[in-house]
């Protein structure tokens, strides 16, 4: 069983963001949508809806071809993609924020 992201635990597990969490996880690589609804476990017909709206948006760019697979990757120059990288990296920072503290040893002066 996967763990949940902190970025799915907050916006749920519906597929767009399955597919929109798959990609701020792994912003350097490029995937093709067999590859990515594998990965997040959707169908091919579920993808294909979100695909075209990820594309429209410009939340994800074609990188290159290989065959017939074309594959694409987050397009981290989007001024919405950079905020929702920003997202992510607050939501885990609030989520272990709690837990370093329960740690933290304080010393009375």
């Amino acid at each position: 069983m996967k763990t949940k992201s902190v970025f799915l635990e907050t916006f749920g597990e519906s597929p767009y963001i399955k597919v929109l969490d798959f990609f701020l996880t792994y912003p350097s690589f490029d995937y093709s949508k067999t590859q990515v609804a594998d990965e997040v476990g959707i169908s091919r017909i579920t993808i294909e809806k979100i695909w075209g709206e990820l594309i429209e948006k410009k939340v994800i760019i074609k990188t290159r071809t290989i065959g017939r697979a074309e594959l694409y990757k987050l397009n981290t120059m989007n001024p919405k993609v950079k905020i929702l990288m920003k997202i992510g990296l607050e939501l885990a920072s609030a989520y272990l924020r709690p837990k370093k503290e329960k740690h933290t040893i304080r010393v009375p002066v």
